[in-house]
């Protein structure tokens, strides 16, 4: 049987990155200097202008509005003439957090109620979809060629999208291949898809995947000068799919970027991901979703889920008995377990939040793989 399957993926100059970015500079300044920084900070952007809201509660003094002109200078607007740069007008309203909400978060407990997924598939060794892998390789490819100079008519705001080809579950083909990228006024057209299909596409992509029936729309309006904050007002947590799974699995709702670890939309979420890849490790089973849901104030799950997509080796009863006993799934636990009051967090507003090794989420314990394989 065959199917499609799509997911896309934004380069770090794309309006919503940008306000992501900003959000967890702020939050790993924070860090930096008080590891128990509550911060719940929210950014937009616009044209010629950055604002910066929400909660943080810190014993950090930092100058918000310089952390935010260095994170979007170090993405690559610092001209003023494309409409949003580094001097941009700047303004913060950040107040501290809500006495009622800090009540259950000092007790331990989560900081809010809600459900978050995590998810894994044997598609690539990093046990992620393989769509979206593919589609995020070519958003950083676009990067490395702009930061690079390689590709000096490059500015930074772009997207890109995959479109897979699956033969009874299996991925086989890329069937479309999408990639707009912001480009100086001056750069013709047919040019430009000449250098993003040589220098991009054939340099990032799997010949193997590709075919003599794959389709290739590259800047398909034909213009894409007026780009970024400029063109299109950006905003924290808009780009939920893309930092998560591609479409390949449920979402919450919540977003992660600008939030601390006790706020269970973040760090609930990098447990689930971390259970789901030690599930697919173990080779039982080719994907896994898991589902944690919490109520706000209270430590543990208030209920744990797992789909394993119509396998059934170990009855879902048994799994969840073997997620309790291997996870301490309390805030305080997830954190401790991953090392979630360090400054890491600005690495992940880029580029998605899973299938980065270097992330301290994504290494699999082998003793839990090793139990989970005893009672199969």
């Amino acid at each position: 049987m065959k199917s499609y399957f799509t997911s896309e993926s934004v380069t770090k100059g794309h309006p919503d990155k940008v306000a992501d970015q900003i959000s967890d500079a702020i939050l790993d300044a924070l860090l930096k200097e008080d590891p128990y920084s509550r911060c719940a900070a929210e950014t937009t952007v616009e044209k010629d202008h950055c604002h910066i809201m929400g909660e943080v509660t810190t014993k950090a003094h930092v100058d918000y509005s310089s952390i935010a002109r260095e994170t979007i200078k170090s993405i690559g607007y610092t001209d003023p003439s494309l409409g949003f740069s580094d001097q941009s007008e700047i303004s913060v309203t950040l107040h501290t957090q809500s006495p009622d909400i800090a009540l259950g978060v000092d007790s331990d407990g989560a900081g809010d109620q809600g459900l978050m997924f995590g998810y894994a598939t044997d598609e690539t060794e990093s046990l992620m979809p393989l769509s979206l892998m593919l589609s995020r390789a070519l958003t950083e490819r676009l990067t490395f060629l702009r930061e690079s100079k390689t590709l000096s008519w490059m500015e930074p705001d772009g997207k890109s999208q995959i479109t897979l080809l699956y033969e009874d579950g299996v991925p086989v083909a890329v069937d479309t291949v999408v990639v707009s990228i912001q480009h100086k006024a001056d750069m013709e057209l047919e040019d430009l898809r000449m250098e993003v299909m040589e220098k991009v596409i054939k340099q990032t992509l799997p010949s193997s995947l590709l075919t003599d029936k794959t389709k290739y729309f590259i800047n398909p309006t034909g213009r894409f000068v007026l780009g970024g904050p400029a063109a299109d007002t950006g905003l924290t947590g808009r780009k939920i799919i893309v930092d998560t799974y591609g479409g390949h699995a449920h979402h919450g709702g919540g977003a992660f970027s600008g939030k601390d670890s006790t706020k269970v939309d973040r760090s609930a979420s990098y447990a689930a991901r971390n259970i789901a890849s030690t599930i697919v490790k173990s080779g039982l089973y080719k994907k896994a979703e898991v589902q944690l849901s919490y109520a706000i104030g209270v430590k543990d799950p208030v209920s744990i889920h797992v789909d394993t997509f119509g396998v059934e080796r170990i009855p879902e009863e048994r799994l969840v008995k073997w997620i309790r006993n291997e996870w301490d799934l309390s805030p305080k636990g997830i954190i401790e377990t991953f090392s979630l009051r360090d400054p890491v967090f600005s690495k992940t507003a880029s580029s998605g939040h899973f299938g980065h090794a270097g992330f301290s989420w994504e290494k699999i314990d082998d003793k839990k793989v090793e139990h989970l394989l005893s009672i199969s």
